[in-house]
């Protein structure tokens, strides 16, 4: 599979972490409620058509919001997360 990447183009998926849905991105505020935050961590949504998922492209450390069909595995779209919202690094902390 070749994922777009905003910054280098096509790339091959071996360059790229998946992280999982970008609903990650819609992190309740610090002071939600329990009921907004377990829906955040635990209750996911298995749709048969378009999903967006984060990824993380090595090279360029760009984390990236892909747009794809769960049916046809077609990408529809691939574009840079703004760093305001992007998710750490994993085990580093730092920011893309």
């Amino acid at each position: 599979m070749r994922i777009p990447c905003p910054c280098c183009g096509p790339r091959d998926r071996r360059e790229f972490t998946y992280s999982g849905a970008a609903v990650f991105l819609d992190r309740p505020a610090e002071d939600a409620g329990l009921d907004a935050w377990d829906a955040y961590l635990h209750l996911r949504d298995n749709p048969a058509g378009e999903t967006r998922d984060l990824w993380y492209h090595d090279p360029c450390q760009t984390w990236v919001q892909v747009t794809r069909n769960t049916v046809t595995h077609a990408i529809v779209s691939a574009r840079a997360v703004a760093s305001r919202a992007a998710p750490t690094v994993a085990g580093t902390g730092a920011q893309s």
